[in-house]
């Protein structure tokens, strides 16, 4: 169900690597030469740039497509939409979540790991709307930890923490909400968000209410929920 979709999604727009992707697989092409003249002999000199940089190229792809494998374009058994995709700051604001429930040793992505990344990530609507409404990064963290406790200092988070069974529950409320609007265009982070609220149990909904927000506020971000940012030309 949340290991679906690596082809409809919109990895371009948060990956500047795929772009080049193709040309990786030839080391050959992925390497430029670089001439410095000596103002001494006048002679050229051309130097190789470093193979590290591929190296660290192909695991910048490989780690954004894990993320996307990661994220659900669709329930079991629901009508596949190949039009379907998460935006590009959905994408940012899940890979921020999970690098988060790491940095707090934290052995699963949870609600409240979700609601880290959309505020970590900063310039979506919805990180905007927590942020108005006194919902910042720090708060969030404190509420985690007073919640959930903290980790064994000694225990090491796994590169990609699993999804807990309400963050799962979280993503797939975010496709079918998508889906259910029958509009074309993207799942953002206000679909995300909106997940998070749907699961009245989760660590994420409790620690937003704690902070102030309530269903009259999410009525307001709801609105919006088809637009991860609105642009102005004023």
């Amino acid at each position: 169900m949340a290991a679906q979709g690596l082809s409809v999604l919109s990895i371009a727009s948060s990956c500047s690597c795929s772009i080049n992707y193709e040309s990786c697989r030839k080391p050959s092409k992925c390497l430029q030469l670089f001439d410095l003249s000596s103002s001494f002999s006048g002679l050229k000199v051309s130097i190789r740039s470093p193979e590290f940089s591929l190296i660290a190229l192909k695991r910048r792809c490989s780690a954004v497509a894990t993320i996307a494998f990661s994220l659900p374009i669709t329930k079991t058994g629901a009508v596949y939409d190949k039009n379907l995709k998460w935006s590009s700051r959905s994408i940012k604001a899940f890979a921020m979540g999970e690098l988060e429930a790491r940095k707090l040793k934290y052995p699963n992505t949870g609600t409240e790991a979700l609601l880290m990344g959309i505020l970590v990530e900063g310039t979506s609507l919805t990180s905007k709307f927590l942020r108005e409404n006194g919902v910042t990064l720090f708060k969030v963290r404190e509420e985690t930890v007073n919640l959930l406790g903290k980790s064994d200092m000694y225990f090491f988070s796994p590169e990609h923490p699993p999804l807990t069974e309400p963050a799962r529950k979280a993503l797939d409320f975010a496709v079918e909400d998508k889906l259910a609007s029958g509009k074309e265009g993207e799942i953002t982070a206000a679909h995300m968000l909106l997940g998070i609220w749907s699961q009245k149990e989760s660590a994420g909904y409790k620690i937003m209410a704690s902070l102030g927000i309530d269903d009259n506020k999410i009525s307001e971000l709801a609105k919006n929920k088809d637009k991860d940012i609105i642009l102005s030309f004023k």
